[in-house]
Formats: C-alpha cells, structure tokens, sequence
C-alpha cells in the first residue's frame, strides 16, 4: 500500500520481504555515520518484523523508500515523533542507501513528508537533528525551507543541530 508518491519514488507500508535490505541499510557504517552508527542487527530485525507485522500501529514511522523507475527499495523514509528539550517534536527522518546519494531524492521525499505531515497527521512543525559533519543533510534542510534554531545535546552526548519549519510554508 502506498502512502505517497513523487515523481520518482514511493513511500510504502513495510512488508516482510523488505526487512534483509533495511537490515543492511541499518547496519551500514557509512549509511549510519551521522546517524549514531550502526544498529544492532538482533535488535533491529525484531524491531522491524513487529512493524512489518501490523504496518498501521504507528502514526509516526519510518517506511521503505522505492525507487519507481526500478522497483527497487532505496531507503528508509518518515516522520517520526521525538522528545527535543522535554517537548514532543516531530522529525523528517530519511536514511537513504550509498546508491541513491547525490540524485536529490532526500529533498524530493523530504518535500512530499512535509506536505503529508501536515494535510495527514494535522503537524504544523517540523525539525530536522542533523549532526554539525552532515553538511548534505543541512543542505536539504535548507532546501526544504528549514531553518537553523539552536544546536542541543542528545541523549548519549551527541550534539545535534535542530533546523526547524512550520507548517505550511
């Protein structure tokens, strides 16, 4: 079942069979760089078979991205809910594999998320934590119309810079 669409991708309900490549896109150091690394796979892939399980729990998750043209699975794609200094924030999330880096498929997904986040899920806030080496993830930010509004100390000491956009722009 397809949850959105543009012009070259789709954003999609989880299904079992998707599970080995978001498995590897999870557990790929280079992938998960500014991301907090690695994930563990046992963990992970018990994760994912409870989501892929009962696809319509969540609200706020992360979906498999398909190329269209292809058919192929290219990333890992939503909005996801997050506590941010003690308030309840909601962020664009999308991890996308080494072969789809550098076409402009984060800003054109990221595009589409925020529309749905909006007209869908009634968000009228978006952020973006992105790590202060991910200079292609602020980029998009910037694209998307984000705007830079404070860095802030995550959880296990990370710093993260929180670009921010209200909604609809």
């Amino acid at each position: 079942m397809v949850i959105l669409e543009t012009e070259r991708l789709q954003l999609r309900y989880m299904k079992q069979e998707d599970i080995p490549f978001l498995v590897t896109l999870w557990t790929d150091p280079e992938v998960t760089r500014f991301l907090g690394g690695p994930r563990d796979v046992a963990s992970l892939r018990e994760e994912l078979i409870k989501i892929a399980d009962n696809p319509l729990e969540q609200t706020f998750v992360l979906w498999p991205l398909e190329e269209k043209s292809s058919g192929e699975l290219v990333g890992h794609c939503g909005v996801i809910d997050k506590e941010v200094d003690n308030l309840t924030e909601y962020e664009l999330t999308y991890v996308l594999a080494k072969k789809a880096w550098g076409k402009g498929y984060a800003t054109e997904i990221g595009r589409a998320l925020l529309n749905y986040a909006y007209q869908y899920r009634n968000v009228n806030r978006l952020i973006a934590l992105v790590d202060p080496g991910n200079i292609a993830a602020e980029k998009v930010a910037l694209k998307l119309g984000m705007h830079l509004e404070k860095e802030v100390t995550r959880p296990g000491g990370s710093i993260r810079r929180v670009y921010a956009v209200f909604l609809p722009h």
